[in-house]
């Protein structure tokens, strides 16, 4: 067996320590200008040492209901795409697993280059449908936008995964009298658990921060969080980073923790399908 040397040892640790402070420390600097005061945020050079105050997030609080109310849209349409997702890309994936067909498998290619298409070439194409069915500026539409921007890559990953899934299993419940539909809620779903969980970080991720598509099909009663923090940065008042950074705390918040609780979920739902047993 080879050993690595120490030097080799050295850079590797190193480059990990250089890619961990490159991700954390726009996160940290983010949290600590959110409880710094005002005149410290920008100081050159920066102040380590302050008196922690919480006068940003009040403010927050009560200049920008609005925020909060984005928040709540923010939550409702990330559930719902991320529920359409998975119901739909675990039929999807199911039905390429378990159906050998030429049409099927070369339809898989389809897939993976509408997942390569960047949103903004059809949105404006969408714009003139979508306020012929009255849909504009509400949560359905963006529920259905981002559900549909990525069914694909959850199709993908959970095909794979569901291949892993030993096929006499189905065999064994269609001799006991089941159909696709009860071997699919009782044999697959249970098993591909983690792969749904790793399709759910992805569409939770993508749309708790999604900018684009809110932006254009959304004006008032639907708008997201990630829109009432670029009025901030707009505002004719001046920007006040110290309610800017709290807010995108406050913002940055639910989604990190959610991705933290879920790492393990998700190395696990990646990666259940790389070793086929």
């Amino acid at each position: 067996m080879r050993v690595k040397s120490p030097g080799t040892a050295l850079l590797k640790a190193i480059a990990v320590v250089a890619i961990v402070l490159w991700s954390l420390a726009p996160i940290v600097f983010m949290v600590m200008s959110s409880i710094k005061p005002g005149q410290d945020i920008f100081a050159v050079p920066p102040h380590w040492s302050f008196t922690p105050t919480f006068t940003h997030y009040a403010t927050l609080w009560s200049k920008w209901q609005g925020f909060f109310t984005g928040l709540w849209n923010s939550l409702i349409i990330t559930v719902g795409a991320t529920l359409l997702v998975i119901v739909a890309s675990t039929m999807a994936g199911f039905a390429y697993s378990r159906t050998r067909t030429p049409f099927l498998q070369k339809s898989a290619t389809f897939l993976i280059v509408v997942r390569l298409l960047p949103p903004i070439v059809v949105t404006l194409p969408l714009f003139g449908v979508v306020n012929l069915l009255g849909l504009n500026d509400t949560h359905l539409i963006l529920v259905l936008l981002y559900a549909t921007f990525f069914v694909s890559l959850g199709t993908i990953l959970m095909r794979t995964f569901i291949d892993q899934i030993p096929y006499e299993l189905d065999e064994a419940a269609k001799v006991d009298g089941a159909g696709r539909w009860t071997i699919l809620w009782t044999v697959i779903r249970p098993l591909a658990r983690q792969g749904m969980m790793a399709v759910s970080v992805f569409v939770i991720v993508y749309a708790w921060n999604e900018f684009l598509f809110a932006f254009i099909f959304t004006s008032t009663k639907s708008k997201t969080a990630p829109l009432v923090i670029s009025e901030m940065m707009g505002s004719m008042d001046g920007v006040d980073w110290g309610v800017l950074f709290a807010a995108s705390t406050v913002q940055l918040l639910p989604v990190l923790l959610f991705v933290m609780f879920m790492q393990k979920h998700l190395v696990a739902g990646l990666t259940g399908g790389a070793v086929k047993g």
